[in-house]
């Protein structure tokens, strides 16, 4: 038996016995409950069930033990209509979500539910969101050298600088509006299309929009067939927004214990955090003296600690954009993060007011994976010498704002104009942002991203102007 029919076989084992009490208490998603029986009492995590006036269920999730016969619960659906004394249900088991092939193409919420009006799912059976994996043992081998598979993008900034590599974890950081979500959505399509393969895509808190369009995206461009979607909405209660990224994790682990190599997307994970935190403050919790919830370290790690290449199995490759508040990169649950991660990819505000797109800032992002035993020497020399040009017209462009590019040595003068067509080289128009822009999207190669960036260093191009470079795909022909 292999490991796909054990966690099956163990997640299909339904407990038939059901805990009955009543609902004590309803302050907005957290509601006590009474167990008069002590072995009707539910564990942490496990799922109650409780009926509103009008016949809706609504699944709460148990965070606390007040007592020998009270519990607290979180919901994770909307509370409205719920009466006092209602009776409630234990299932005796934690949330699960439906899992098997029939997942592909759907979207579901953190408890499983269709959320594309498709009907039920076409699934063998349910699994528990939590830990389904937690038996497999971790690969601890070096992902370099041999080992080591890149996966091209397409998108000049990942693939000459910070490249992928399967089984890596990715950060995506940048304030609102920097245009987290586009990248996000342009790693999606260039990745599905060029590698196919199986994605996972979890929402986690993002706009309901953001949603909506991401899934006719994909249908319109034939890829949902490959994509498992699941998304917790801003509009959902805390409960559901930090649960969902377990939801969306179970599907990754799924198709991994199938030996798959695996896409998993995670749109916004400091949302994750932030559900957590409203659900801390809810349980009376005493806050950090950041803020933050005092587990926030423990909850991040629990999460990330997931994402891994396993013994025998496949791997899950992930890219996770994370919001930064007020553009804070010292902010503690952004450092909780990125701690966890290979690549950091810094998204900035000031590149964004300049047209750069993607806004991507080469000097504070950074990426364990740029190493010649990873990407080759000729690469990895050629990207080093794109930072230096980068770091050197970091440090003059204040000179020449005040006394012009004219001013500087010749030496200077070719390194500060040969930057400036750098950055505008690596500016790039996505696919995803066709119907804003009018520009066709394009796809670049590792071949011609790196070769164009030689040519540029070289001095081929010192004869063009630097707006001949801007939103290309590669570099012009002379």
């Amino acid at each position: 038996m292999d490991k796909t029919e054990t966690i099956t076989s163990v997640a299909s084992v339904k407990e038939e016995r059901r805990g009955r009490g009543r609902v004590i208490s309803v302050q907005g998603p957290v509601v006590d409950c009474y167990f008069e029986k002590i072995e009707d009492i539910p564990a942490l995590y496990h799922v109650v069930e409780v009926y509103t006036i009008d016949g809706k269920m609504v699944l709460l999730q148990t965070a606390e033990h007040l007592s020998s016969n009270i519990i607290r619960t979180v919901a994770l659906m909307d509370t409205l209509n719920m009466q006092m004394n209602s009776v409630c249900y234990n299932t005796f088991q934690p949330i699960t979500i439906p899992m098997g092939d029939g997942c592909y193409g759907r979207v579901m919420d953190s408890v499983g539910r269709p959320l594309d009006n498709a009907g039920p799912f076409d699934c063998p059976s349910r699994v528990p969101t939590r830990y389904i994996m937690k038996q497999v043992g971790f690969n601890l081998k070096n992902k370099k050298g041999e080992r080591a598979e890149l996966l091209e993008t397409g998108i000049k900034y990942f693939d000459l600088l910070f490249p992928l590599v399967k089984g890596s974890k990715t950060g995506i950081l940048g304030g609102a509006g920097c245009g987290k979500t586009v990248v996000i959505l342009e790693l999606i399509n260039n990745i599905v299309k060029a590698h196919g393969g199986a994605c996972v895509f979890a929402g986690i808190g993002e706009r309901i929009r953001e949603g909506n369009e991401l899934y006719y995206e994909l249908k319109d461009s034939n890829l949902l067939q490959n994509v498992m979607l699941a998304f917790g909405q801003m509009d959902q209660p805390p409960g559901a927004r930090a649960e969902v990224v377990n939801a969306g994790i179970c599907l990754a682990e799924y198709l991994q214990a199938k030996n798959k190599d695996v896409l998993l997307f995670m749109d916004n994970v400091y949302r994750y955090i932030q559900g957590g935190q409203e659900v801390s403050t809810l349980l009376g919790r005493v806050p950090a003296e950041t803020g933050y919830q005092p587990t926030l370290a423990s909850e991040v790690s629990a999460v990330q600690e997931r994402i891994r290449a396993v013994e025998g199995g496949g791997s899950i490759t992930a890219f996770q954009a994370v919001y930064v508040p007020a553009d804070d990169m010292t902010d503690p649950a952004v450092v909780a993060i990125f701690s966890y991660l290979d690549g950091c990819i810094v998204l900035s505000r000031d590149l964004v007011q300049r047209g750069m797109y993607p806004a991507i800032d080469p000097l504070q992002s950074s990426c364990t994976n740029l190493d010649p035993d990873v990407v080759g020497r000729r690469h990895y020399d050629i990207a080093q010498s794109v930072i230096q040009h980068f770091n050197k017209h970091n440090a003059l462009k204040r000179i020449v704002a005040v006394i012009g590019v004219e001013e500087l040595n010749k030496d200077d003068q070719k390194t500060f104009t040969r930057a400036e067509k750098l950055y505008n080289f690596m500016t790039q128009p996505f696919h995803v942002s066709e119907v804003y822009t009018g520009c066709k999207g394009q796809y670049v190669s590792f071949e011609e991203n790196v070769e164009g960036c030689a040519r540029i260093i070289n001095g081929d191009y010192d004869k063009l102007k630097k707006e001949d470079f801007y939103m290309i795909g590669k570099t012009p022909t002379i």
